[in-house]
C-alpha cells in the first residue's frame, strides 16, 4: 500500500529512495553538480531555496568556478570518460555565463 508522504515532492536536494526523501548518493557526479548549482545560485540564476530570492554574488560564482577547475586539475587522468565530460561541459557552460554576467 502507498503511504500518502510517498506522493509529496522531496524537498530541494533531496532524492527519493524506498518510498523516502533522502540525500542523493555521495559520487564524483553529485559533488560535481551540487557544486555547478552552487554556482547558478551566486550567478543568481537559480532562486535561493530558503528565500526563492535571486541573489548574485559573483566572488562566490568565480570561487565555486575555480573549486570545480582545481578538482578538473587534480583528479586529470583518473576519471571516467562520462565524470571528465560532465566536469569539463560544466565549467564550460559556468565560465560562459560568468564572462556574460562580468561584461
Amino acid at each position: 500500500m502507498v503511504d500518502g508522504n510517498e506522493q509529496q515532492p522531496c524537498p530541494p536536494g533531496r532524492v527519493r529512495k524506498d518510498g523516502k526523501c533522502v540525500m542523493p548518493e555521495v559520487t564524483f557526479t553529485t559533488l560535481v553538480i551540487s557544486l555547478n548549482n552552487s554556482a547558478l545560485l551566486h550567478l543568481g540564476e537559480l532562486a535561493d531555496p530558503n528565500s526563492g530570492k535571486l541573489e548574485r554574488d559573483l566572488v562566490l560564482a568565480k570561487h565555486t568556478i575555480d573549486t570545480l577547475r582545481l578538482l578538473q586539475e587534480k583528479t586529470a587522468g583518473n576519471l571516467t570518460a562520462k565524470e571528465s565530460d560532465l566536469l569539463e561541459n560544466i565549467l564550460y557552460d559556468l565560465r560562459m555565463r560568468y564572462v556574460r554576467q562580468t561584461r
